[in-house]
């Protein structure tokens, strides 16, 4: 069996123009992508179907891993919220590309990992495994598309070299 490409650590924090200023001057990753509110399209909680989950998140590379961090705006039931209530933060999860994503979600599964939520962005599928009685963290799958990994390479190569200016950034 091949290798999961695991590529990214992820966070829930509470405030994002917070989080944003630590990481970038105490850290010194960035630049972060911010994708500020956006609404998880086909959003499914727990087997449920909802209205949609608003939430902002950004984007860094850091070396070989992509940073992401994740503000929910609002109390809805979400993977993020399963882990931290409002008013928390913190390490939430690992995320991995799917080159079979049907396949992959259901061998998690059969390991007796559920889907905490799921939905789609663009023409990528993705979702949240509640992976923590084994891992002691969430997993993301998202779909292997090309659209993603474009957007994601411009995320990596701005981290090359990246000399502090211009730290907060928009796609």
């Amino acid at each position: 069996m091949r290798g999961t490409e695991y590529f990214q650590s992820a966070w829930v924090v509470e405030s994002l123009d917070d989080a944003l200023a630590y990481w970038t001057t105490i850290c010194g990753v960035g630049p972060f992508y911010v994708i500020p509110d956006c609404t998880i399209d086909n959003y499914v909680y727990r087997g449920r179907s909802g209205g949609g989950l608003r939430f902002s998140g950004a984007l860094a590379q850091a070396g070989p891993i992509q940073i992401e961090l994740i503000q929910q705006h609002g109390d809805e039931p979400s993977a993020y919220r399963d882990v931290y209530p409002s008013g928390t933060g913190g390490f939430h999860h690992v995320c991995a590309f799917a080159k079979d994503y049907d396949a992959d979600v259901e061998r998690h599964r059969s390991a007796g990992a559920s889907v905490a939520h799921s939905g789609q962005f663009g023409d990528m599928r993705f979702c949240y495994l509640d992976t923590r009685s084994a891992m002691g963290c969430m997993t993301e799958l998202i779909e292997d598309r090309q659209s993603i990994r474009d957007m994601f390479a411009v995320v990596a190569n701005a981290g090359v070299n990246w000399d502090g200016s211009d730290p907060i950034r928009y796609f």
